[in-house]
């Protein structure tokens, strides 16, 4: 590891400012991405600000029905939260999915939110990766592309898959990002926060520099919904998704009245597929109607050397997930 500066924050203003005075400065909270890969050596921030005694750890439900979540509540925290397992299933479920039940009692909803690909090509140091040296090309394209890589949103620069479960159940529930910088506060649509590769690779999300995330707000639950969130992979635990589905559905009288779908696992960003839920609204809750908003939803998927099974595994993940819900 390299050596860098330290600095604890003791609010919001002091984190911001500070961090605006080195370049490739960098936050901390958890830190179980930030000091795995300063370890290998891909992030070498001069400066680290550790953030993880400011005030963002509460989580509070809001006169519209919306729920606030600090950016420091841990993903412990907030999976099993009365009011997160009551109304957002999908969430505490795709949260539970995810890691060790150490890492998740660190990690925080900020810092899943910034997580980084587990791409091996941007891990290593040394291949060629556009996300760790901008030019340099992509070697998973023609290389090793089975379990970490994309088969949406994809560019001819980038191909590695978002890791996150607990960003694909918010990309379903529908959500805003608050952040916090020296120009102010602001909000960002949690839809529009990370950013596909296309020709910037290296440009995963839509802060600015030394913006803070202070806290993500979930919009209002649907009324009489269910909601799931189905992760297939090669393991049972300790495992990112091959491919994932989170629904949440609203029935009346056995028809679809109200569905969002996202996916995970196949894409380069978490992947809201609203053709889908078009295609799904007013039919009949049944599995050929699940099936005909699968193929909807893996329109445009590009199929790479290793990984092309996602497309039918990612169709699977939707299909099951309908089926168990509208039973």
């Amino acid at each position: 590891m390299r050596n860098f500066d330290y600095f604890r924050a003791a609010n919001p203003d002091q984190a911001i400012a500070t961090h605006a005075q080195t370049r490739g400065a960098a936050f901390l909270a958890g830190g179980t991405t930030l000091l795995d890969l300063m370890k290998i050596d891909i992030m070498r921030p001069p400066s680290v600000i550790d953030i993880h005694r400011l005030a963002f750890d509460q989580i509070e439900t809001l006169a519209d029905g919306r729920v606030r979540i600090g950016a420091m509540v841990s993903n412990t925290t907030l999976a099993y939260h009365p009011t997160i397992r009551a109304d957002y299933a999908v969430l505490s479920e795709a949260l539970l999915s995810g890691a060790t039940t150490q890492l998740r009692n660190k990690a925080t909803t900020g810092g899943n939110v910034m997580q980084r690909v587990r791409c091996g090509y941007f891990r290593d140091g040394v291949s060629p990766c556009e996300k760790r040296e901008p030019g340099s090309g992509c070697a998973a394209i023609d290389g090793q592309n089975r379990s970490v890589h994309a088969v949406l949103g994809t560019s001819k620069r980038c191909i590695a898959a978002h890791p996150s479960d607990m960003c694909v159940a918010m990309a379903a529930i529908g959500a805003t990002v608050s952040v916090q910088g020296p120009q102010g506060t602001r909000e960002i649509d949690f839809l529009d926060f990370h950013l596909a590769p296309g020709d910037t690779p290296w440009k995963e999300h839509a802060l600015a520099d030394d913006e803070l995330i202070t806290h993500i707000t979930l919009d209002a639950p649907l009324r009489s919904s269910k909601s799931a969130y189905l992760k297939l992979r090669d393991r049972a635990s300790y495992q990112f998704a091959l491919a994932s589905s989170a629904v949440i559905v609203v029935t009346a009288d056995g028809a679809i009245q109200d569905v969002r779908i996202a996916l995970g696992g196949v894409a380069t960003k978490p992947w809201r597929a609203k053709h889908a839920e078009l295609a799904l609204k007013g039919r009949p809750a049944t599995r050929d109607a699940f099936s005909d908003a699968a193929q909807v939803a893996l329109q445009g998927a590009v199929a790479y050397a290793h990984n092309g099974y996602k497309i039918a595994l990612a169709q699977q993940a939707i299909v099951r997930n309908l089926l168990s819900l509208t039973r």
